[in-house]
């Protein structure tokens, strides 16, 4: 009996669970899941050492995040890129991105002279320019129609429905393309003007217009989506209509705007949306630059999800949804994300010696948000104080208007 029981301790002792033994740092910028604390250990299967250096937050270094939070980001660099004649697209879509339930976007090239060829959307538009220079030209059902240039920050807007094109001024264009429609690829959603003359019966063309169907006899087969050109010399003449201009116009000039007066200084922030840009209904957006070491403040969303592109530089950023479920994502240049409607979280610049420039994209008519330090600030101060166990002095000093932006 003594030696079975003998036995039994030795077996129970080496069943035990090791204490952890503390490291001098942990190694989550070196791509290894590794604490400080003793948790974690090296990674010993197949990994993609590059994202893992990219991600440390996705390893486990934040002990706040818990949960079970989906995925909310997506990089352009992951995306199929379509290579044609006169530039470049790719695409994020609701099957890259399924937690973004309202936005998809692009980034798209055009060489000097190439055009996106004409066409209109079932669903709204919304471009922004980040490199050189475009033509933008739209005509919508009333005949009004804006034929203009565009450049660094300018953005434009597009109804459902509206025709349009851009042409590329430059050598070389590059913008940020959005839709109010996830799944943008289905059928249904874009129509291009020479896949829908390649499909109308020449008879028929040659009745509407009134000329011979030899007109039409070289209307590419296939649409190409963009194709080389040379940039346009002449302006619209005769017309019946107005163009578009004032409150009516298809584009805002960003930059010629002063920024938003906000409370704190650790950078500047663009709104445009439908106060400042009326045209734009159904998107709303800003343009954001937060300096080295900056914070866009903790807060929420109450009227829609915020879809971001990270133009510029590097950063950090946790979402929570409530439920105890949080999760921080780093970001870099060309990365996308989204926040779900109502989820608490911030957006940290990590660079020492880099702006942090993004872009956030709401589906709806304005742009709104709820700070955390306004709604405690706003809140009976002993309230606030016992809900969260801190002095009531704290509370009572946070200051009553939003930061947005903290330096």
């Amino acid at each position: 009996m003594r030696a079975a029981s003998v036995l039994l301790g030795l077996a129970a002792s080496a069943l035990a669970a090791p204490s952890l033994t503390p490291r001098d740092g942990d190694q989550f910028k070196d791509g290894q899941p590794i604490s400080k604390d003793g948790k974690g250990g090296r990674i010993l299967g197949g990994t993609n050492k590059a994202l893992d250096l990219q991600n440390p937050d996705n390893l486990g270094r934040q002990p706040t995040d818990a949960g079970a939070v989906p995925n909310l980001k997506w990089s352009f660099s992951d995306s199929k890129t379509r290579i044609l004649k006169g530039g470049w697209v790719r695409e994020q879509v609701v099957t890259d991105l399924p937690s973004s339930h309202d936005i998809a976007g692009a980034q798209q090239h055009l060489t000097k002279g190439a055009i996106r060829e004409l066409h209109w959307h079932k669903v709204a538009e919304w471009g922004i320019v980040y490199n050189g220079r475009i033509t933008i030209s739209a005509v919508d059902e009333n005949g009004v129609f804006q034929a203009t240039e565009i450049g660094y920050g300018d953005v434009w807007y597009f109804p459902p429905g509206v025709a349009h094109t851009v042409q590329g001024l430059d050598d070389e264009n590059e913008f940020l393309l959005i839709f109010d429609e996830t799944d943008f690829d289905k059928i249904g959603t874009t129509f291009n003007l020479d896949d829908w003359v390649a499909h109308t019966p020449k008879d028929i063309l040659a009745k509407n217009f009134g000329v011979p169907e030899s007109i039409f006899k070289d209307v590419p087969a296939t649409n190409p989506y963009i194709l080389n050109a040379t940039v346009a010399t002449k302006n619209v003449t005769g017309a019946v209509t107005p163009e578009a201009k004032g409150d009516a116009s298809f584009v805002y000039r960003t930059l010629q705007h002063p920024p938003e007066k906000i409370g704190g200084s650790g950078g500047t922030f663009y709104k445009i949306d439908s106060t400042n840009f009326p045209i734009a209904k159904e998107i709303a957006a800003t343009f954001v630059t937060l300096k080295p070491g900056g914070l866009r403040e903790l807060h929420w969303h109450p009227n829609a999800e915020e879809w971001l592109y990270f133009h510029k530089g590097q950063a950090r950023a946790s979402a929570f949804i409530g439920n105890g479920a949080s999760r921080t994502f780093d970001f870099s240049a060309g990365d996308t994300a989204v926040f779900p409607t109502n989820s608490g979280h911030y957006i940290e610049n990590t660079s020492k010696d880099e702006d942090l420039v993004w872009i956030e994209i709401y589906k709806s008519d304005r742009v709104a948000d709820i700070s955390l330090s306004q709604w405690l600030a706003l809140t009976p101060p002993e309230i606030a104080a016992q809900t969260l166990k801190v002095p009531v002095d704290f509370i009572e000093k946070i200051k009553r208007e939003k930061q947005v932006l903290i330096e």
